[in-house]
């Protein structure tokens, strides 16, 4: 019997539907803004936005047999597999009309990224990174009215410090290639919107624009948790 990833290979492999797609990974911490600038770039730019935790929550919610799966595996304390989230990914891809996506959350870990390079034989057009200081995520997070359970001090740093350990390693691979295009999101809304335009409308020159980047980025808030050692088993660290 073969391994899940062979198994979610063939699948990809052997669908009619299979299209060419552009495809850009917007990471950034949690409080960091990316939804919010998700949905002006889709606004502004005709993209399709996709959250990987979004679609395994709709999994879940349909009652079938992958959504019970799901659901098992989160309830059990268990991290989804990689595979289970790209093919939720491809399938959103196929069944949609637009070929321009922004996947929201995910990588979220270098196995999440090798595995969906692996299953999907494509890398991402860049790497959208907000970069944002753990005092000011912190504080929006903390002002929030929206109703979370886990926007609370405790939890909020836990989930920072599954970001500084799970997502930076995957920012830092593709910043080696000259993939990240790094935005400062401390600043208001409409600035960083204006930044992120910036991105999306440079030619098709913007790669070598980049390449600054491709010096080691510096995070300002990454040494506050680097010796952190606890483990995080609240579900905002399994669904994105």
């Amino acid at each position: 019997m073969g391994t899940v990833l062979e198994a979610a290979k063939m699948e990809a492999n052997g669908s009619a539907t299979n299209k060419s797609a552009t495809v850009i990974f917007v990471l950034g911490g949690p409080g960091s803004g990316k939804g919010t600038q998700c949905a002006n770039i889709v606004e502004h730019f005709g993209y399709t936005h996709l959250s990987a935790g979004d679609l395994l929550r709709a999994e879940i919610k349909s009652g079938s047999e992958n959504g019970t799966m799901i659901d098992n595996m989160i309830k059990e304390g268990k991290i989804v597999p990689s595979e289970v989230t790209i093919k939720l990914l491809q399938r959103a891809i196929q069944e949609n009309g637009n070929d321009k996506f922004l996947i929201d959350g995910f990588p979220r870990n270098e196995e999440n990224r090798a595995a969906f390079e692996s299953v999907t034989g494509t890398e991402p057009e860049f790497v959208l990174f907000f970069d944002c200081s753990e005092e000011e995520m912190e504080k929006r997070l903390l002002n929030r009215n929206q109703g979370r359970v886990d926007d609370n001090i405790e939890t909020i740093r836990k989930r920072f410090k599954v970001f500084l350990e799970s997502s930076l390693p995957v920012i830092e691979y593709y910043n080696a290639k000259g993939k990240v295009r790094k935005i400062d999101a401390t600043k208001p809304i409409e600035e960083v919107f204006e930044a992120v335009k910036s991105v999306f409308t440079t030619s098709g020159d913007k790669v070598k624009q980049h390449h600054a980047f491709k010096k080691p980025l510096q995070f300002s808030w990454r040494r506050k948790f680097v010796n952190w050692v606890s483990k995080c088993c609240c579900m905002r660290c399994i669904l994105p």
